[in-house]
């Protein structure tokens, strides 16, 4: 009965996590294939916790215990998300800055429309995400959580929340770093057609512009994408320790 009690809870845990978690959660992954990691992750790591015992808890006590540990997984696994949602945002800049807005296709890892730069920079930080072996250093950590939060031990604390708080800040700011060379072409681009604007009234800006803006954006989309992997490869390499300083928090510690 114990053992099972492990193995639920752990399940409950790792089953979140998968819900949010960068590939998995993609709508074209099967749900089964995400429970059956989940089983999976349990049957690993439930033997090396120490043993719970929920014989003496009510109804109401297990559902709250299996509350808490789904909570944990989804904010462990919003941690892993947020430097795929600051892709996502720089990704929207980009289209902005370059008229390609109507350009719009679902992505069905992430489950939403978005442009093709956006599409781009996801799938981007996916390739880079699996190349620099990320998703086992995440499964470790997940692992290591149960030291800073055992089962049922997760606890709200002012900490936690502006932690919280200034990492989803942060997705704005990773994002205008990464599309900051878009920016920085558009904003020369604005300046030249307003200068010639103001030389030639008789010229349309407004539609003469839009040719330009496109395809010297494209151009300076492709040139910088080598700047943009670094940048996300710098954000990337910091989440497993992200995750286990949230574990931390969760811990009160």
């Amino acid at each position: 009965m114990i053992e099972i009690a492990n193995f639920i809870l752990v399940f409950v845990r790792a089953g979140a996590l998968l819900a949010v978690f960068p590939l998995f959660s993609a709508s074209n992954v099967p749900i089964q294939l995400r429970l059956a990691l989940g089983a999976l992750a349990a049957l690993l790591i439930a033997p090396l916790l120490p043993p719970i015992s929920i014989a003496s808890l009510s109804i109401w006590g297990v559902v709250k215990l299996i509350f808490i540990e789904a909570s944990v997984g989804l904010l462990l696994g919003f941690v892993c998300r947020i430097v795929f949602f600051a892709a996502e945002f720089a990704g929207g800049i980009a289209s902005t800055e370059m008229g390609l807005m109507l350009s719009t296709t679902f992505n069905p890892a992430a489950g939403v429309v978005m442009g093709a730069p956006g599409m781009l920079l996801y799938w981007l930080t996916l390739i880079l995400f699996l190349t620099l072996d990320l998703h086992h250093w995440m499964l470790a950590s997940f692992q290591n959580s149960y030291v800073w939060v055992p089962i049922g031990g997760a606890r709200l604390s002012e900490g936690l929340l502006q932690d919280i708080i200034t990492r989803s800040g942060q997705i704005f700011r990773i994002g205008v770093l990464i599309a900051a060379p878009i920016i920085s072409v558009s904003f020369v681009i604005t300046i030249v057609f307003c200068t010639l604007g103001r030389a030639v009234p008789q010229m349309n800006v407004f539609n003469d512009s839009f040719s330009v803006r496109t395809l010297v954006g494209l151009g300076a989309f492709g040139m910088t994408c080598n700047l943009m992997a670094q940048y996300i490869q710098n954000f990337l390499h910091r989440l497993p320790e992200d995750m286990l300083r949230v574990a931390q928090l969760l811990g009160g510690k």
